[in-house]
């Protein structure tokens, strides 16, 4: 046995992967409404557009490490616009509520005509309520969709946009007998909930769900409850929303031991099973599905940055790249109302680092995805993420 997966039978690393640690913590819901608004301030089309980035600067090392990449990252983006010139203003947050909203009110009182950050859900919060009365919307990193809403936008992938693409291709692979094993914790809460709404969407059927406590002895006890599950409500396709950090290694043992096989229970992740490269040897899990960001685009933009910089991008500071992308799509249209609510969610969307995207009018997001299984202790993608949205998606 590999001493990836030793270390995780021994001592349970009761964490969410880190990405989802970082943005899903608690904060109140947004007070701004759940229907993004139409309106936003007017931009002079024939002068630089004041774009304002709220990075975690001033925070801790981690912080500050990944404040540098997301404001790299923006630069990088602001190069590759053609025709358009951004008046970016970066205002440091220390990873705080509160300064995030000081920042933002500065912000807008000295011009912003959008706010793109900042990370923190909480912050992200904030940032929205001090600019909601200037009309300015804020295109957060978060990836909580609870802070979404109003004027205040996450760009971050949810669980829901995951579960939709993993659910729609199992269904029409035929899979579409589903349990769902989930933590009991609010991610794992979270991530049953959009399994559960995928399920629903897509026509499948919910075979059942079983949840653990964050504990060893919870993960071990839950293993006989999966398969009573499954072979009661006949499933065919197993969802699991744990990560590599968490509990996976874990059950990517003792779920086969107990004789649910890949063979015929079809094994799915909520989470990116390639994170770290060492995840991709767990025996338990060759086979399985999960979904990832467009190879190809990921792929260019590791390589631009890397070029620029001299070294990999941390994993969130696409996110920046994707929100002055955003904002040069649309303000080279020479139009006034370019930052408006209407014009973010418009259905066609944007191309970012990582692929297309778009910004639903309730704040949240939907972004093109592939499809990919492990396979051989790799990775090999069975379909392509989408190159353009169809239709207008809401």
């Amino acid at each position: 046995m590999i001493a990836f997966l030793e270390a995780g039978r021994a001592r349970l690393r009761l964490l969410v992967l880190p990405f989802f640690a970082l943005l899903l913590a608690a904060c109140d819901p947004a007070a701004l409404g759940s229907i993004a608004s139409s309106g936003g301030p007017k931009i002079d089309a024939n002068a630089p557009v004041p774009v304002a980035l709220l990075i975690p600067r001033g925070g801790s090392q981690s912080d500050n490490l990944l404040a540098k990449n997301l404001e790299n990252a923006a630069r990088l983006a602001i190069r590759h616009l053609d025709g358009v010139q951004i008046d970016l203003r970066v205002y440091g947050t220390a990873g705080n509520a509160g300064t995030a909203g000081t920042m933002a009110a500065q912000a807008v009182s000295e011009g912003a005509k959008i706010i793109i950050g900042p990370v923190y859900g909480e912050a992200a919060n904030a940032a929205g309520v001090a600019a909601s009365s200037a009309g300015v919307n804020v295109l957060s990193f978060s990836n909580n969709p609870t802070i979404a809403g109003g004027n205040v936008f996450i760009l971050g992938p949810t669980f829901a946009n995951t579960a939709n693409r993993l659910v729609g291709y199992a269904k029409r692979t035929g899979k579409d007998r589903i349990a769902i094993l989930h933590a009991s914790d609010v991610a794992g809460q979270l991530g049953r909930n959009a399994i559960q709404q995928a399920i629903s969407a897509n026509g499948a059927t919910l075979a059942g769900t079983v949840d653990y406590a964050l504990s060893q002895e919870s993960v071990i006890a839950a293993v006989p409850r999966v398969k009573a599950a499954i072979d009661s409500g006949g499933a065919n396709a197993l969802f699991l929303t744990t990560s590599s950090a968490s509990a996976l290694p874990l059950f990517a043992q003792l779920l086969p031991e107990a004789g649910i096989q890949a063979a015929t229970t079809q094994y799915i992740g909520l989470t990116r099973w390639d994170i770290p490269p060492q995840t991709l040897s767990l025996p338990g899990i060759q086979g399985g599905w999960f979904a990832l960001p467009d190879p190809g685009a990921s792929n260019a933009f590791r390589q631009k940055y890397s070029a620029a910089y001299g070294s990999d991008p941390h994993p969130l500071a696409g996110l920046a790249f994707d929100g002055i992308a955003a904002v040069g799509a649309l303000t080279k249209s020479r139009k006034a109302n370019a930052l408006t609510g209407a014009a973010l969610t418009q259905g066609a969307g944007f191309r970012g680092a990582s692929g297309i995207f778009r910004l639903r009018r309730d704040g949240t997001n939907e972004r093109g995805l592939a499809i990919a299984a492990v396979r051989n202790k790799g990775v090999t993608v069975l379909e392509g993420a989408p190159q353009a949205f169809g239709g207008a998606g809401f």
